[in-house]
């Protein structure tokens, strides 16, 4: 029987989803792939594979949980299976390097960024940035490493202390820092390649943005659920000509399902920074908004398993 198989590291993050699937009778089976065995003399099940390996997998301890997916979804795009976020959205969930080099050949703008590997090369490069810049990881997640510097001083006292954190691929990258007018950034949420909604998240008290609930344990940087100071809202009737150029990026990158950032500057400028490609959902902005981001992905899926022949 053909089924919905959800590709992933974390249950926590999957669980909405399949709450939602049940609700709807559709068929499913989850695959953790921490880690297993891959016999490529297999063929593949029928079905529909929804991708949601996720960046931040070796902060759960799923160090290779993104390279094992690379090889699964090889092996079921080699067999023509309908994959819901593909090995090139892999591609681009796993490296920040890679979102911006596309990003920007779909002339969307991204904040000046510049790779770098070594502690000397990362102040080297710094001196680069006229004011203050940031500094972040490569392959991260939930904002990991993110850094804010107003001078190299105090970036050479970070990266040459006990603090420093590096990139799980080595690579930190220095970026603009881009002043808002608020402290706000904006989300951009589409399924289907689809806008659905686009959110407003408070970052007056952090860079650790993840929309799920489940991130607000033990992270003080993960203001979310149904409490009252909740620093995600569902923006009415959001409009802006960056959709069109998102849906653009998103269909050429085989990524189907995925939440997009970005940061508007005094000038009214907008900057993208991410894209993640395992979007979750804030409850409480979604009650408000009445809307459910985790029901649309079901209908998404089962209607994608129809016509599955």
């Amino acid at each position: 029987m053909k089924k919905i198989y959800i590709i992933h590291e974390n249950k926590e993050w999957t669980a909405p989803l399949i709450k939602e699937l049940e609700a709807l009778g559709l068929p499913y089976e989850d695959w953790f792939l921490n880690e297993g065995v891959l016999d490529l003399s297999q063929t593949p099940p029928e079905g529909v594979f929804y991708n949601r390996m996720s960046a931040s997998s070796h902060t759960r301890g799923h160090r290779f949980a993104p390279e094992y997916t690379a090889s699964v979804l090889a092996w079921l795009e080699a067999h023509n299976r309908k994959v819901i976020n593909t090995s090139n959205a892999l591609k681009l969930e796993i490296s920040k390097v890679a979102q911006y080099a596309s990003l920007n050949a779909h002339g969307i703008k991204t904040p000046r960024t510049v790779a770098a590997i070594g502690k000397e090369q990362i102040i080297e490069a710094a001196k680069s940035f006229k004011g203050s810049f940031i500094t972040k990881h490569n392959r991260a997640g939930k904002g990991l490493g993110v850094q804010l510097f107003h001078s190299i001083e105090s970036l050479k006292e970070y990266v040459y202390g006990d603090n420093f954190e590096i990139s799980i691929d080595g690579i930190t990258l220095i970026q603009q820092y881009i002043k808002a007018p608020t402290p706000h950034i904006t989300r951009c949420e589409f399924i289907g390649g689809k806008f659905v909604y686009a959110v407003q998240v408070n970052t007056s008290e952090g860079f650790q943005l993840c929309p799920a609930d489940v991130c607000q344990i033990g992270d003080a940087f993960c203001p979310v659920g149904e409490s009252e100071t909740s620093k995600f809202k569902i923006i009415d009737g959001f409009e802006d000509p960056i959709i069109e150029k998102y849906s653009k990026f998103l269909n050429t990158n085989g990524i189907n399902i995925a939440g997009i950032e970005f940061i508007t500057d005094e000038d009214g400028t907008i900057y993208t920074y991410d894209v993640n490609t395992n979007t979750n959902y804030n409850k409480d902005a979604e009650a408000k908004g009445k809307i459910s981001g985790m029901g649309t992905i079901a209908k998404y899926l089962g209607n994608e398993l129809i016509l599955i022949k």
